[in-house]
């Protein structure tokens, strides 16, 4: 059976040289799966353990969908939100993103309590596409009026059952609550309790 390569999924050239950089070749299988539906528009619900190459599942057809789809109106409102269980992951999440989109015009920010919130949010004033975010911290700043998701495209919940885990279900809860109705959600869990169908 011939391997297919990412050259064969549609991504443009920018992305194709960022991942060759990473020394990418072969798609692990849930990138596979992932990548073509997210690029069509379409929700994905994938069940994958960490270290299978998830990010760049979910990381490569969003970088391309927003620079292809300009933002509707003014200014740079965040248009993607992933939302991750810990600070760990979020930095992660966000080191990949800039890899993968340094020769695309995006901006990207990474949010998360236990440091001081200055510095997220003077990030945040100069305009983001892509919000990684854990849960108490986007809670907080939303709060605080710093975060509008009004305009939000995509939104990812990534490692769901360890949210729930973690005792994040409320806080996710209320995150949902505040985005459009109208969006692209990404959905990623390693296992599938019955609270995270529910969810």
């Amino acid at each position: 059976m011939i391997q297919p390569l990412f050259d064969n999924m549609n991504l443009m050239k920018p992305l194709l040289d960022a991942i060759a950089q990473c020394g990418y070749q072969t798609p692990t299988p849930i990138q596979r799966e992932t990548i073509p539906p997210v690029l069509s528009g379409k929700d994905v619900l994938g069940c994958a353990q960490t270290g299978t190459g998830k990010t760049a599942a979910f990381a490569l057809p969003i970088l391309q969908r927003l620079a292809q789809n300009k933002p509707k109106g003014n200014g740079r409102p965040i248009r993607t939100l992933i939302l991750t269980p810990t600070r760990e992951l979020a930095l992660q999440i966000y080191e990949n993103f800039l890899s993968y989109g340094k020769k695309l015009p995006l901006r990207s920010c990474v949010i998360f309590g236990g440091v001081g919130q200055q510095p997220q949010v003077d990030a945040l004033k100069k305009g983001v596409d892509i919000l990684v975010a854990t849960p108490g911290r986007l809670n907080d700043l939303i709060g605080q009026g710093y975060i509008s998701l009004a305009d939000l495209e995509i939104f990812v919940l990534d490692e769901a059952d360890r949210m729930l885990d973690m005792g994040f279900i409320h806080d996710v809860k209320r995150v949902i609550a505040k985005l459009p109705q109208k969006r692209q959600t990404l959905f990623f869990s390693a296992t599938m309790p019955q609270d995270v169908e529910k969810l």
